[in-house]
């Protein structure tokens, strides 16, 4: 079966003003961003990708632009079933008012227990987004062969999700995972088991570097802005 390569978009407006974007239209990619999509072509220029799927969302569409510029040849589709979450009312809210929401506490400790008002739950997210990937795993392998290699860009809990899917870790589990903007995981499916051959590679380290904030306990609802 084919491998996935999982991109999450390039650093966003609103990772840098710490809002929950999720839906909101009009969220691109801010300069930083820009500068890790530019960087993405060349990243993965040893890979024959025989399709390109993405998330609606602008900040998705504008980190795929230079690659998409750099491999015009390559099918491109849009799926909304790996767009973000539907955060409902907490969507374009900031992180830091959202942090006393006694929600909040469930979707750290609990998040398959955790609906959005006004949106969906992560459980829904995490199976529309699964989905999603088994059938286009099946449509890759149907279509370019079973060492075919595709690839996905959205969003960071969608990322998350899909790699606690693959590797049969709990949606309670998943807030241990962290997907930095622009990082690259990759999955190559058999016909048994997936395996997960890359976590969150961006090829830079400075984000483990100490801070002077020390930094939350919490998982970041939607992924954190990574490195400065």
């Amino acid at each position: 079966m084919p491998t996935l390569i999982l991109v999450r978009h390039g650093r966003s407006t609103a990772n840098t003003a710490g809002l929950l974007a999720g839906w909101t239209p009009g969220v691109g990619l801010d300069e930083r961003g820009a500068e890790q999509a530019a960087a993405l072509p060349g990243r993965l220029a040893a890979l024959p990708l025989a399709e390109i799927v993405t998330s609606p969302l602008q900040r998705c569409q504008e980190t795929l632009a230079p690659l998409l510029a750099a491999r015009p040849g390559v099918p491109v589709h849009t799926d909304e079933r790996i767009g973000e979450c539907h955060y409902g009312d907490w969507s374009g809210r900031k992180l830091a008012e959202l942090a006393d929401e006694p929600l909040m506490e469930v979707v750290q400790q609990h998040p398959s227990a955790a609906a959005f008002p006004g949106g969906e739950s992560l459980r829904a997210m995490q199976t529309r987004a699964a989905e999603a990937v088994r059938e286009w795993n099946a449509r890759v392998e149907r279509d370019h062969g079973a060492d075919a290699v595709y690839l996905m860009c959205s969003h960071g809990d969608i990322v998350k999700s899909l790699v606690a899917d693959a590797i049969g870790l709990h949606l309670d589990l998943f807030q241990r995972i962290s997907v930095e903007p622009c990082s690259v995981t990759a999955i190559r499916f058999t016909r048994l088991r997936p395996y997960l051959v890359r976590l969150g590679d961006t090829g830079d380290f400075g984000s483990l570097a100490p801070r002077e904030a020390p930094a939350s306990d919490d998982a970041q609802v939607g992924g954190d802005a990574g490195a400065p």
